[in-house]
Formats: structure tokens, C-alpha cells, sequence
């Protein structure tokens, strides 16, 4: 291997004088650092080795198996010193979350969210429950707009991994009336506003579905953020403040989230009073809730067909030609990316309205997949993966809350021959690198017998 250019040679040698001296020097000034100001549980680092150290600490054990499976040894991993491991790790970002310090409670929460993403920890999470609600509660009463916002977000994963049962109500009873609070403040956090109502949306979806009367509550809460980019008297949009448009794309995401659990009554008036109100909202200024407007437009009018095979869109020509005015939009005032993933979306939406026709959409994990057939599985699947963002996969393979919603039944268990079966990384590196030899030999004699073309 060629040694570094820059610096001195030896230099990051394990047994060099160079770094002995600086462990001695770091020996004898961490005893210094660790009580600051009187203040006990400081560390000697600073907030961005923190950061670092937490996250570091919190991160995926399924990574670091699938890391050692893959070795050049194979080496079999102790399941159970892992899960101890990473339950250690996990009490200590809790106990991050209570830190004075504001960016060692940010790492904290980011850690916490990272893992809640990419495991399921029911059991660690049912016996804290209520100490991690706890945190949460005071992180989003007294904490700053970010601090708010992660901890929304650790919040709705917390009601995810616990499945919904009466310990997610529970927590979402507690939280509630402060995630309500945030929401209306005007004078909130843009982005603590926008995590609250996915909280609020999520949380009740997930805990509160049965109960008729915290659906219509969570209804008619976010409906109250988002109709305040509804068209006024004359039929003229508002004009945003700067973040505002995110505000209203998250509560109406949310809003068409728990419309899905509506009874055939409350959906019916619903239908009629918000849908041509959301053709208007096409017009928005805003990409992204141009197209979160359409998609719920596509929901409803699927949901209302589901009641009714004759229900038919008020205005519908007019409806149709706004949407394939959008679906064919060239306008160079916009962003590229955002044209391109606006007309994309929206010819599926007019897809849909004229023909009744949805592209369906397969997503795998594991050995299994899911089909996304319709606007509504397309409404749960893109909230879920939001909030979970690469970790839905896993969750669709082992939660059962999702397994449920999702139709899967009970969790599969894979026999140890199946998992022995799977092609390591070094396997897949050295077949493809065959291939590619192949395939350049093979081409390599087509190139070289060059003929004339008569």
C-alpha cells in the first residue's frame, strides 16, 4: 500500500512516540474536563464529538451483523451480547434526551430516532415507555424549534414501535394537548409546526383509530391549518408567508391520512365540501402542495367511488384540464426537478380521473413484497415511509402493526437453511466481476472485426 504524502511517516503508527504522548496528554486531561462549572455528567469532548459519539453508539445492529456475516471469515454473531449491547446504548441516548446541554439532547434524539427507524425494540421501549414520554414531553414543552421537531418525530416512531395498543394511547392521550398547543401557535416553529401534524396525524391513525370521537378531533384540527390556503370569497388564493406552504402540504397529508378511516357519513360530506375547494389549491405557488392537493384530490374521488360506482367530480371537465395542464407543464420559471416530478405525478392523477386506472407499484422486502394497487395504499405507504424513511422495510418485514395494516399476517420466520442460502457480498463482487470480463471479451471481438458495409 503507498503511504500518505502528507505528514510525517511514522507518524500514525499504534506504537509511535508521537501519538503515546498524545494519550498521555488526553489521560491526563479528561479528569479535568469531566465536571465543568460544578455541573456533574459533562464530558470532556466537545458537542460535535458528542454528536458523533452518540450516533456512533445508536446506530443499527442489524448494519454491523450483516457487516460480520459478510466477512472473509463468516464469522456467527452473538445475538445476544448484541441485543445488550445495543440496549445499553439505547438507555444511555435516553438518558442524553434530559442532558443541559441542547446539541447533546438533539444527538440524543437523532440516535433514538435512527434506531426506533431501523429496529424494532417493543419490548426495550414497553418498560420505558412512560420515562421516554416523559423526556419527550419536556424536549417539546420547553425545548427550541428543532429540539421540538425531532422529538415529534421520536414521539410518532414511539407509537409505531409500541403497535398501537393501549400503551401508544396511552402516550398519545399525554402528548396530545401539547402537540395541539404547537400546532395553533402561530408564533411556533415552522418545522415543529410541520412534525406536530404529522404526530398528530400519525399518532391517532396508529392509536386512536376505534375512537370515533379523537378521529373527528384530529380532523377538524388539521382541517383548520390547511383551509387557510383555500381561495377566499372571490375565488383568489392567499398569499403565503415564507414555510407556510410546507405547514399546509404536512397538515394535509395528514388530514387525508385519517380521511381513509372515515365512515361512509362523515366521508360523504366531506367529499362534497373540500373537493372543489382542492381544485383550486392547483394553483398554488408551491410544487409540493400543488402535488399533495392532486394526490388527495385522486384519494377522495377513489374513496367516493368506493361508496358510489356512479359518484362523478363536480366540474370534472374543468378538473381534467387543469391536470393535464400541469402533467404538461413547460414553464421556465420552475425547477426543472420540480417540473419533472410534478408532471409525472400528475398524469397519474389525470390517469386516474378519466379512466379510472392506477399504476400499481410492488415494493419489496426480504422474500416478501407489498402491492401498492390504490391511492389510499399509496396515502399509508408514503406516511409510513416519511416518518421511517429506509427503515420501512424492515418494519414491513417484522412489525406487526404495519404486517396488519398492510395485510401480511404474522411476521415469517426464516429457517436457517433460507438464510444460509443468501449470496454473500464478496460472492456478488467476484460474479460480477466474471461478468464483466465476459461481456468486454464478447465485446472486444465484435469491435475488432470491422467489415465493410456495402
Amino acid at each position: 500500500m503507498p503511504r500518505s504524502k502528507k505528514g510525517k511517516r511514522g507518524s500514525g503508527r499504534p506504537g509511535s512516540l508521537r501519538q503515546e504522548l498524545l494519550q498521555l496528554q488526553l489521560a491526563t486531561k479528561a479528569p479535568l474536563k469531566g465536571v465543568k462549572n460544578g455541573v456533574k455528567g459533562e464530558s470532556g469532548a466537545s458537542d460535535d464529538e458528542m454528536t458523533s459519539d452518540v450516533l456512533s453508539h445508536c446506530s443499527s445492529a442489524s448494519e454491523s451483523a450483516s457487516v460480520l456475516e459478510d466477512g472473509p471469515g463468516g464469522e456467527q454473531v452473538d445475538e445476544q451480547t448484541a441485543q445488550e449491547e445495543t440496549e445499553d446504548k439505547l438507555k444511555q441516548c435516553v438518558e442524553y434526551v434530559t442532558d443541559k446541554s441542547v446539541k447533546t439532547r438533539l444527538a440524543g434524539l437523532e440516535s433514538l430516532r435512527q434506531a426506533f427507524s431501523s429496529r424494532l425494540l417493543y419490548d426495550f421501549l414497553t418498560e420505558r415507555r412512560l420515562t421516554l414520554c416523559d423526556s419527550l414531553e419536556r424536549s417539546i414543552k420547553k425545548g427550541g424549534g428543532e429540539e421540538q421537531s425531532a422529538a415529534a418525530t421520536v414521539f410518532t416512531l414511539l407509537c409505531i414501535q409500541l403497535g398501537g395498543g393501549d400503551e401508544a394511547e396511552e402516550g398519545f392521550k399525554m402528548l396530545r394537548p401539547i402537540l395541539t398547543a404547537i400546532l395553533i401557535d402561530n408564533g411556533a416553529s415552522v418545522a415543529a409546526r410541520q412534525s406536530c401534524a404529522r404526530a398528530l396525524g400519525m399518532c391517532c391513525y396508529v392509536s386512536a383509530a376505534e375512537e370515533g370521537e379523537d378521529l373527528i378531533k384530529s380532523l377538524t384540527l388539521l382541517e383548520s391549518i390547511f383551509m387557510s390556503s383555500y381561495p377566499n370569497r372571490e375565488g383568489t388564493l392567499p398569499t403565503p408567508k415564507p414555510g407556510i406552504p410546507g405547514l399546509h402540504c404536512a397538515a394535509l397529508q395528514a388530514w387525508s391520512l385519517l380521511v381513509t378511516l372515515c365512515p361512509a357519513s362523515r366521508l360523504t360530506v366531506l367529499l362534497h365540501f373540500h373537493l372543489p375547494k382542492l381544485q383550486a389549491c392547483l394553483q398554488s405557488s408551491d410544487v409540493n402542495y400543488r402535488i399533495a392537493a392532486g394526490e388527495t384530490i385522486a384519494l377522495l374521488v377513489e374513496l367516493g367511488r368506493d361508496l358510489d360506482q356512479d359518484f362523478e367530480v363536480e366540474e370534472e371537465e374543468n378538473l381534467c384540464r387543469c391536470l393535464k395542464s400541469l402533467a404538461t407543464d413547460s414553464n421556465k420559471h420552475r425547477a426543472k426537478n420540480d417540473r419533472r416530478k410534478q408532471r409525472s405525478i400528475f398524469r397519474e392523477v389525470l390517469h386516474y380521473i378519466e379512466i379510472d386506472d392506477f399504476t400499481e407499484e410492488r415494493i419489496r422486502f426480504g422474500v416478501e413484497s407489498v402491492h401498492i394497487d390504490g391511492w389510499m395504499r399509496r396515502r399509508i405507504y408514503d406516511a409510513f415511509k416519511d416518518i421511517m424513511e429506509s427503515g420501512v422495510r424492515h418494519h414491513l418485514q417484522f412489525n406487526p402493526l404495519l404486517r396488519d395494516i398492510f395485510g401480511l399476517g404474522p411476521p415469517l420466520i426464516l429457517d436457517a437453511v433460507l438464510k444460509g442460502s443468501k449470496i454473500s457480498r464478496f460472492e456478488k463482487h467476484l460474479f460480477n466481476s466474471a461478468a464483466f470480463k465476459a461481456r468486454t471479451k464478447q465485446r472486444n471481438k465484435v469491435r475488432d472485426k470491422r467489415a465493410d458495409v456495402m
